[in-house]
């Protein structure tokens, strides 16, 4: 996504990726034969969980790149399975076993790996990014919880569909506001990568992550989402030719290892 922020601000490129992602979830529904309505007294619900598992996260976290890098926001943002352990723990009841304590203590031992050997820089000037991209780590942890608390009563496509365009409607209104996009003047390689956008991270893995939380306990799922900055920086030196030595090594396999052990926890 690096190469395609260069060529699309933030908003417009998490809109444009999810009317993709939109479309794909609704064709997915309609192959399932899932209904698309919204049932009656639902709409609260939905708006919520909507507003915390897309518009608080993607939302939030595109903002904080106003003030911090990329690999500063990457480790605020994905403290987020310590909240979600914490809010799961007072919610739900789950139980904080020494398991999940160390699965949570590698996981994160693994970004940090990862991300601290690229460089992040500390100051007053980058507390409000810190600020926003913890709110949305901590804001998309309470929808994890709220949503594995109060399960939507929706088919899984159909809900994600819906939860993706609800939650994108104020990003829409952000990139009418403050973007000026260009999409005609887009590479070749930036419209793949827009599709890539859309049909993975904002269809299929939304519809994955809701799987993953209908069968995991909300700590465990949470772990999980810790595997994604590293299989993007993997991805980058399989695709990009980017550098992949020892500490990359090292970072996913620790990675790697805390979410089995949260898994299994």
């Amino acid at each position: 996504m690096k190469l395609l922020l260069a060529e699309v601000p933030p908003f417009s490129m998490r809109v444009a990726c999810a009317a993709i992602g939109v479309s794909l979830l609704v064709a997915i529904a309609a192959r399932r034969g899932e209904a698309l309505g919204v049932p009656h007294g639902l709409w609260p619900r939905l708006t919520l969980a909507s507003l915390l598992n897309v518009t608080a996260w993607m939302g939030l976290a595109s903002f904080s790149l106003l003030w911090l890098a990329a690999g500063e926001a990457t480790i605020v943002c994905y403290t987020m399975p310590i909240w979600a352990t914490l809010f799961a723990r007072v919610v739900l009841g789950e139980r904080i076993t020494p398991r999940r304590v160390l699965a949570l203590a590698t996981g994160l031992a693994g970004l940090l790996v990862l991300v601290l050997g690229r460089g992040v820089e500390v100051g007053l000037e980058k507390l409000p990014g810190v600020a926003v991209a913890l709110s949305a780590a901590i804001l998309f942890s309470a929808g994890t919880v709220v949503t594995k608390r109060w399960p939507l009563a929706m088919p899984p496509a159909s809900s994600a569909a819906w939860q993706m365009a609800i939650g994108c409607a104020p990003l829409l209104v952000a990139a009418a506001l403050f973007e000026s996009p260009d999409f005609g003047a887009l590479t070749t390689q930036g419209w793949w990568l827009l599709v890539y956008g859309g049909v993975g991270p904002l269809g299929l893995c939304y519809l994955a992550w809701f799987a993953a939380l209908k069968r995991l306990p909300a700590s465990a799922a949470a772990a999980g989402t810790l595997l994604t900055p590293v299989v993007g920086v993997v991805s980058a030196a399989v695709f990009l030719g980017e550098p992949l030595g020892a500490r990359e090594v090292i970072a996913l396999s620790l990675t790697i290892g805390g979410v089995m052990l949260a898994i299994r926890g």
